[in-house]
């Protein structure tokens, strides 16, 4: 997805070149876009794992290098968000915290949400059963 994204900077540029040289206008909302898709693949590249889970907690990346941890019972709700729209179905793992909201979808986790939700769902059984008896 990273190169994806900087070959659509790349491309934006050579079409405004390409069809809009005497436009400011043209150029300036290019340079705009082209930078987007630049910070978007330099976050993809800088920061490629966007979620870690484990028995005690979620670590989820916020921004580009800012890492929050999250303990289980911080965490207020774990699900899938599926919508289907013009034919086509997105989903996104939603984790729900005190105060945040955090969204990933199958690029940001590398992986298919309803798999990850699964093993969020293990981890997170895991922690309560160790919590229920902590002599395990």
């Amino acid at each position: 997805m990273p190169v994806t994204k900087g070959l659509g900077a790349v491309a934006v540029v050579v079409l405004v070149f390409a069809f809009g040289r005497d436009d400011a206008v043209q150029w300036v909302l290019a340079g705009a876009v082209a930078l987007g898709l630049a910070v978007w693949a330099l976050r993809d590249v800088v920061a490629p794992i966007r979620l870690a889970a484990d028995t005690t907690g979620v670590t989820v990346v916020a921004g580009f290098r800012r890492r929050r941890w999250l303990p289980w019972p911080e965490v207020e709700r774990v699900r899938l968000d599926r919508r289907v729209r013009l034919g086509l179905t997105a989903e996104l793992l939603e984790i729900d915290a005190d105060d945040a909201l955090f969204l990933f979808s199958m690029h940001d986790l590398g992986a298919d949400p309803q798999d990850v939700l699964a093993e969020l769902e293990e981890l997170r059984t895991q922690h309560d059963k160790a919590a229920e008896d902590p002599a395990a």
